[in-house]
């Protein structure tokens, strides 16, 4: 998943790192559904950037459950994948998407 990924604009995330969601904006309710009709069950996190739109490095996330409210709100469990670098953007029905590439961590020995 490197092309035309879905971007959560909201908070910082880290790799393990669990990352519970409030989602209640139309526009990530659709991202979020998305991701899991389509299996991949994953979304880029990043920060908000005035200048971009969104910060250029971020941090993947992996849907682990999702709790949905009545009123179409959900809480989305989280955990934090692989950290990446964003090489384009783009937008998708009101949501932020980009082309990453993946960071690669150095082993301490």
């Amino acid at each position: 998943l490197t092309k035309n990924v879905p971007m959560f604009v909201c908070t910082m995330a880290y790799p393990t790192v669990p990352c519970p969601l409030h989602v209640f904006e139309p526009r990530y309710r659709l991202m979020i559904r998305r991701s899991m009709e389509t299996g991949t069950k994953q979304f880029g996190m990043c920060i908000s950037d005035s200048q971009n739109g969104f910060a250029d490095y971020g941090c993947m996330l992996q849907i682990r459950n999702i709790h949905f409210l009545p009123d179409g709100r959900s809480v989305v469990d989280t955990v934090g994948g692989k950290r990446f670098r964003v090489l384009r953007r783009g937008m998708k029905d009101g949501y932020c998407t980009a082309d990453i590439e993946y960071l690669e961590d150095v082993k301490v020995s």
